[in-house]
């Protein structure tokens, strides 16, 4: 099986903002030197988009947005191992944001190493369970590890007509609704979507393949879109063994006068998340280095008690509800919830307020203090 870095599926009416997921608000200056790298790529000069989006870089080493969108050309470069990387340190300095998780297995699964892809976008969904791409994705990589497993039945013991069977009947299935679809015939890369709100989603034409692809047998095939014509030049179709249904992804920078109620609400459930996971790194990511530390400790002997009541054995468990946000400009606001905390020993339930600030186009705990 292989899979084409630079071909670009068809994702129709589910295209995803990344980057407004990502929270990201540019400057004006940076956001235009974003658009032109955007440009470049979309006028088939990706070296060039690269020169672009390195200087941006130089002067935001840490923007999300200008790191994601460099991990997208270097894979229409087919600099995988570079790509990889890219998505790979966006995990770890971002934990908390589901499209670079999806993005990575992307990159695994092109190079057939689906239990990482497979682990990656299980990481998405953790962060993200809402996430509908991923989700899709990861039943995507199911049915590829499943079809592994029945063609090595078959090499094993070649009159298994169960595991026949079932092959054939997930090939007949996926085939009648990629053939409706109009899908591609390789899991690839989306390059990213233009820039105005109300912009069309690109399309790719199929490529041929000398088989339909393999889906886990208990996901039934989706229901037939139209294809839309494709606004750039066809892709390069790259030879096929055995094709899958793509994995999606997709760039787009929201607003930059609106305050996100959904987005703030959901830096608090990242934040939770975390501290649930455990993951200390992704929990502390959290608060803007002008935390105010409460009892008047130093950051560090704070971090310090938090990492060890956090790592300490046991199960912890942390929910997040009914949320009220007091905004106070577009770089501010108060969010108040109702927090239930569960570990070893210990239940309780408080309301408590997060300030948050916007810092690199992130939402960053300022202050928290129990009540509203």
């Amino acid at each position: 099986m292989a899979f084409s870095p630079r071909s670009a599926p068809r994702f129709a009416s589910r295209l995803l903002a990344g980057l407004l997921m990502l929270g990201v608000s540019l400057a004006p200056a940076f956001a235009n030197s974003v658009q032109e790298a955007e440009q470049l790529l979309r006028q088939k000069q990706p070296q060039q988009a690269l020169e672009k989006i390195d200087a941006f870089l130089a002067q935001r080493p840490r923007d999300p947005q200008g790191r994601f969108f460099k991990g997208l050309i270097l894979t229409e470069l087919g600099k995988i191992p570079e790509a990889t990387s890219v998505f790979q340190k966006l995990t770890e300095d971002y934990p908390e944001l589901p499209e670079p998780y999806n993005n990575l297995a992307v990159l695994y699964a092109q190079q057939k190493q689906y239990e990482k892809a497979k682990t990656a976008l299980e990481m998405a969904i953790r962060t993200h369970p809402s996430y509908a791409v991923a989700h899709e994705n990861l039943g995507d990589i199911y049915a590829r590890m499943a079809t592994q497993a029945y063609d090595r039945a078959l090499q094993l013991d070649s009159s298994n007509a169960g595991a026949q069977s079932k092959l054939n009947l997930i090939r007949e299935m996926v085939s009648n609704g990629a053939r409706g679809q109009h899908r591609p015939s390789a899991l690839a890369q989306v390059t990213p979507t233009p820039q105005p709100p109300a912009a069309a989603a690109p399309a790719a034409k199929p490529a041929d393949a000398p088989k339909p692809p393999a889906p886990a047998p208990q996901v039934a095939a989706p229901a037939p879109t139209p294809a839309k014509p494709a606004p750039a030049a066809a892709q390069p179709s790259a030879p096929q063994a055995a094709p899958a249904v793509p994995v999606k992804a997709a760039v787009q920078a929201p607003p930059a006068d609106a305050l996100p109620e959904a987005e703030l609400s959901r830096t608090v459930e990242d934040w939770a998340s975390a501290w649930s996971r455990k993951d200390v790194k992704g929990y502390l990511g959290h608060y803007a280095a002008d935390f105010k530390v409460p009892d008047g400790k130093s950051r560090s002997a704070w971090e310090s008690d938090r990492r060890v009541r956090i790592e300490k054995p046991g199960a912890i468990e942390v929910k997040v509800e009914s949320f009220r946000i007091k905004p106070a400009g577009t770089d501010r606001a108060d969010v108040s919830f109702r927090q239930h905390y569960r570990s070893v020993g210990l239940k309780t339930s408080a309301t408590k307020t997060l300030t948050l600030v916007k810092r690199d186009g992130r939402w960053l705990i300022q202050q928290e203090r129990v009540g509203g």
